[in-house]
C-alpha cells in the first residue's frame, strides 16, 4: 500500500516539501529492495520484497500533474512458521499488489500544496484478496522552511471510510561529497480503527496515534541511477504496528533497503492558451 512518498514508495521520508511545477515532462522509474514490507507501520511482509514504482509528470499552467503505478512482490515464497506474506506464500516473485496514483501539485509561495487520489488493487485469490481493494484521496502540504515539514491527510472512500494522518520533517547534514537525510514521520488514525459496524474494514486497531517511523539514508549517484539506502527504525503506538511475526510483538523494530531511481525529461513543454 502506497506511503506518503509517492515516488519512492518505502525510501527515506522527502527533504524537500515537493516537487515544484515542472518546465518540460519527465518520466521515471524507482526499484526498492526492502528487508520486509511495512506500511503506516504495520509489518505487512516479514521478508524480503520488491517495490518498482514508474510514473510521468508534466506540467499543466502553474501546477504538476503526474501519474504512475506502484506495486509490492514478494520475492520469495513465504510459507515457514514464522513468515507471514501479502500474497499468502503461494509462490515467489508474486506480485501482490498494485497502487495506480495520479496528484497535482500547485507551488504557493513558499508553500506546494498537492491533491491526489491512490487505488489499492491485490490480484490473488490467497491472502489479500479482491475483497480488501479500495481507493483512498489525498491532500498534502509542505513548506520551504527549515526541517523542510508536510502534513499529508488520506481518505478512504471505500471500503474503510476514514482518515489517516502523517506529519513529516526532514534533514539533511553534509558528508564530504555526500549527505546524510534524516527523517521523522508520525501517523495518526482518525477514523481507519475497528469498526463496529459489519462488513467494514480497517486498518488499526484504535484511533490516535498509530507510530513514529524515524529513518536515515545516504543517497549518491551511480551513472544515470540515483541509489539510496536507508534504515528505519519504528516504535509502535498501536497494537497491529506492534505485530512483527506469527506469535511476536515489539514495541520497536528496525527495517530498511534500498532504493534505486531513475528519470529523464522529456522535451519541452508546449503551453497552451
Amino acid at each position: 500500500m502506497l506511503r506518503a512518498k509517492l515516488l519512492a514508495a518505502a525510501a527515506l521520508i522527502a527533504i524537500a516539501p515537493g516537487r515544484p511545477a515542472l518546465a518540460q515532462a519527465t518520466v521515471g522509474a524507482d526499484l526498492g529492495l526492502f528487508s520486509g514490507y511495512v506500511w503506516r507501520g504495520i509489518s505487512v511482509t516479514n521478508r524480503p520484497v520488491g517495490q518498482p514504482n514508474a510514473y510521468v509528470a508534466f506540467p499543466a499552467g502553474g501546477a504538476s500533474v503526474t501519474v504512475g503505478g506502484w506495486a509490492n512482490v514478494d520475492l520469495g515464497r513465504y510459507n515457514d512458521t514464522d513468515d507471514f506474506s501479502q500474497s499468502g506464500g503461494v509462490s515467489s516473485f508474486n506480485l501482490s499488489e498494485f497502487d495506480p496514483w495520479a496528484e497535482v501539485s500547485v507551488p504557493a509561495g513558499k508553500a506546494t500544496l498537492t491533491g491526489g487520489v491512490v487505488g489499492y488493487v491485490f490480484p490473488n485469490d490467497f491472502g489479500a484478496t479482491e475483497d480488501l481493494n479500495t481507493w483512498e484521496v489525498y491532500g498534502k502540504v509542505g513548506l520551504a522552511v527549515p526541517l523542510s515539514p508536510k502534513l499529508a491527510v488520506y481518505y478512504d472512500v471505500d471500503k474503510v471510510n476514514g482518515a489517516y494522518l502523517e506529519g513529516t520533517i526532514g534533514h539533511s547534514v553534509p558528508l564530504g561529497s555526500l549527505s546524510l537525510n534524516l527523517g521523522a514521520l508520525a501517523g495518526f488514525s482518525a477514523g481507519q480503527a475497528e469498526s463496529t459496524d459489519f462488513g467494514e474494514l480497517n486498518n488499526f486497531v484504535e484511533n490516535g496515534f498509530t507510530h513514529l517511523d524515524l529513518s536515515a539514508g545516504v543517497p549518491f549517484s551511480a551513472g544515470i541511477f540515483s541509489i539510496t539506502p536507508v534504515v528505519h527504525f519504528l516504535v509502535n503506538g498501536d497494537q497491529i504496528t506492534k505485530f512483527t511475526s506469527p506469535g511476536d510483538e515489539n514495541d520497536v523494530k528496525l527495517w530498511g533497503g534500498l532504493t534505486v531511481s531513475w528519470s529523464r525529461a522529456l522535451g519541452a513543454a508546449t503551453t497552451s492558451e
